[in-house]
């Protein structure tokens, strides 16, 4: 018996006036139901089946007794178009018909209590005869109740896409002219993990969920278990799997495998996955293989926003584009040659640049290409890219589409369970099954599940034991996608004709954006050490892979704050390394002029050019615009040249910047005392002293002067 496994479908939904389904139309403000399938059996109907079983649980979510609580199933007719299909999946009112007599589920249900939900129904006779011809039909599971102070009404409803190859009792037949299918098989973290990655030293990771994604009862564990388990055996299905890796979270693995840390509030500590992260890594490598392999961006980074980071500047795009060297190193497998997954539509900087970078092909949703697309791709016009379409409809089956506002059932797509099996629908819907004759179907389905699938791995063997189960009944045929690449694209085309695509979020492109400004300061002011032969930007290359993680699809609709966290982490880490040390003691000027001593280290393995930066100093003055060569590893006096402005104790705080303006470290607090005032202050002062005994002689000799003109006349 096939289950949703642990997966379980969570609906909420407002009481509201009852449709087909209760005995009275009546509207009950605030009371609630969820309903929780654990059961579907089977999960496509053919001519061997018997009978349908669905199991759950009806819990009372709202503030009310409901009495008489009762289920049934509905039927809809048979979908034979793609807008019925969609209505479906939306929760869309639709004409249906009982399967089934309610069944009570329970005398009275108190707010937060739960009953179970059974049904398993029979299907021959005119049961049968309802899924009689082959199709995709609506199935609906229908709880109506009574609330408290109200009436009758349905106050649960969840939908479902039905397969049905075969009608129950019928012969099988052969459908002809199936399209061809092929399937990627996603594997990306829920959100980048890194905190820090210093060049040399541990992995810093801002939690330890990554440990549990790949870990025995993980996402990431069970993506993994779960196409190991179907393709073994499974020739065809094998044939038509391509899995798309995340270079970041392979590298993230990887470090883990090695040991890591995790950030606290209270410091660094141990990370617990390290074993974890080996087996993962070596099942991944075993059940990859000598298959079929392509590279999303690294960290699965939105392309759109990276192209807005440092405008007109193709290298942050490219090294975004350019993950398969890691994940031929970490897997053994070279990803097809010139392929990428990019989440979203690539505008034409990212079209250029992708180019630039030897990309020559780009899987993206067909519903963001022009309407000529087809299943051999197009070339995007102006660029020398071929996009390559997935399959809207199933995608959006299996991602989840929004509800239709005020529906009456609640479709709960983006449950996983649920969301597999309108994917299911979906694949059998778009490869003809119950199509109108002479309706055309396409002659290839690239069918992409969500870029973060979250299900069971008993869930996703089965939705895999099941596209199987397609192949071998000739509904679809297994091609590679090798084969589909080799053929040559069907035209040109423009793309992003769907609209579709989120806005890069403008606080999200400043912070990376200045961030990136102060990186490139920063690599500008290092110089190459001939002895230890580290160039400056393998130095400053941890905070531009953090950039592409702060772009990472996964951060949409989060705070830019914590998508910009390991960027600020790693671009901290590095400048800290470059700092004034704090004095001890107080520091005596032994004259106006005297220098003051300033010890700066510099652990890293560059040179770097910065300047000293004097501030809180009403008592002292130096030149801030000259600059200063501080070699690599180590650290030492300098003399920095001072003039006191005044006598006395005062302190003065001392911090190094680079000639861009990026700032190094930490300042230091200076506490100094001064007996004497500078030369110059001095020569200034005589200086000024002078002056005003000038002016005033001057002003006396005119005075005596006008004096005696004016006796002359008298006289």
């Amino acid at each position: 018996m096939k289950r949703f496994a642990a997966a379980f479908l969570s609906v909420l939904f407002l009481a509201v006036p009852a449709l087909a389904g209760a005995t009275v139309a009546h509207a009950e403000e605030g009371a609630r139901l969820r309903v929780e399938l654990n059961e579907l059996n089977p999960r496509v109907i053919t001519g061997s089946t018997t009978t349908l079983t669905v199991a759950g649980t009806v819990t009372n979510t709202g503030d009310r007794k409901v009495t008489r609580p009762q289920v049934r199933l509905q039927v809809g007719e048979r979908q034979t178009t793609e807008r019925g299909i969609g209505e479906v999946l939306s929760g869309a009112v639709i004409k249906d018909s009982p399967l089934t007599d309610f069944t009570s589920v329970a005398d009275v249900l108190e707010p937060g209590q739960s009953a179970p939900l059974n049904i398993s129904v029979t299907l021959t006779g005119q049961r049968a005869a309802q899924f009689s011809r082959p199709g995709v039909y609506p199935l609906l599971v229908n709880v109506n109740g009574t609330p408290e102070f109200g009436g009758p009404a349905r106050l649960g409803a969840v939908s479902m896409l039905m397969p049905v190859l075969t009608g129950p009792g019928k012969q099988a037949t052969h459908p002809s002219g199936a399209p061809s299918m092929t399937l990627l098989w996603p594997l990306t973290s829920s959100v980048p993990h890194v905190y820090a990655a210093p060049l040399g030293g541990k992995t810093v990771l801002a939690d330890d969920r990554l440990a549990d994604e790949i870990g025995p009862d993980g996402r990431l564990n069970a993506l993994v278990t779960a196409a190991h388990t179907a393709v073994q055996g499974d020739a065809n299905l094998g044939r038509s799997l391509c899995f798309a890796l995340d270079p970041d979270l392979l590298a993230t693995v990887d470090a883990m495998s090695h040991g890591y840390l995790v950030h606290t509030d209270a410091g660094n500590i141990d990370g617990k996955g390290t074993e974890t992260a080996q087996a993962w890594l070596a099942a991944l490598r075993s059940l990859v293989g000598t298959r079929c392999v392509v590279a999303l961006p690294f960290s699965d980074a939105d392309l759109n926003t990276v192209s807005q980071i440092r405008p007109g500047d193709p290298a942050l795009v490219t090294r975004a584009a350019g993950g398969a060297a890691t994940i031929q190193e970490l897997t053994g497998v070279t990803p097809q040659p010139g392929v990428l997954w990019p989440d979203g539509t690539p505008n034409d900087s990212v079209l250029a640049a992708l180019s630039q970078a030897g990309i020559r092909t780009v899987v993206t949703d067909a519903g963001k290409l022009a309407p000529a697309a087809t299943g051999g791709g197009v070339t995007v016009q102006g660029s020398t890219v071929r996009a390559q379409p997935t399959d809207s409809l199933i995608a959006s089956a299996m991602a989840g589409v929004p509800t239709v506002p005020d529906s009456v059932t609640v479709p709960a797509t983006t449950e996983a369970a649920v969301a597999s099996q309108n994917g299911l629908g979906a694949l059998a819907f778009r490869a003809g099954l119950g199509l109108p004759t002479g309706q055309q179907r396409p002659d290839h389905l690239l069918v992409a599940p969500p870029r973060r699938w979250d299900a069971p791995a008993a869930e996703l063997t089965a939705y895999l034991q099941q596209v199987g189960n397609y192949l071998d009944a000739g509904l679809v045929t297994a091609t590679s996608l090798q084969t589909l690449l080799a053929a040559e694209p069907a035209g040109s085309g423009p793309v992003g004709d769907g609209g579709q695509d989120p806005a890069a979020d403008p606080a999200l492109v400043s912070m990376l954006a200045n961030l990136d400004d102060k990186t490139t300061g920063l690599a500008a002011a290092m110089q190459l050490d001939p002895t230890k032969r580290v160039k400056p930007d393998d130095v400053v290359a941890p905070v531009r892979l953090a950039e592409l993680r702060g772009a990472s699809t996964a951060w949409r609709g989060l705070p830019a704050d914590a998508a910009t966290a390991n960027a600020r982490a790693d671009l901290s880490a590095i400048s800290e390394q470059v700092s004034v040390s704090q004095p001890k003691q107080t520091i005596a000027l032994a004259s106006g002029n005297s220098p003051l001593p300033v010890y700066v280290s510099n652990d890293l393995p560059v040179g770097i050019n910065a300047r000293f930066v004097l501030t809180n100093n009403t008592g002292l003055r130096s030149d801030d615009a000259r600059a200063w060569y501080f070699p690599a590893g180590g650290g030492k006096n300098y003399f920095l040249p001072v003039e006191a402005l005044r006598a006395g104790r005062f302190s003065v705080d001392v911090s190094l910047r680079t000639p861009a303006d990026t700032p190094l470290g930490s300042s230091a607090r200076f506490e100094l005392t001064s007996t004497e005032y500078g030369a110059i202050t001095i020569i200034a002062t005589v200086a000024a002293g002078a002056a005003l005994l000038l002016l005033a002689s001057r002003r006396i000799y005119r005075r005596v002067k006008d004096a005696k003109a004016g006796r002359d006349l008298v006289d």
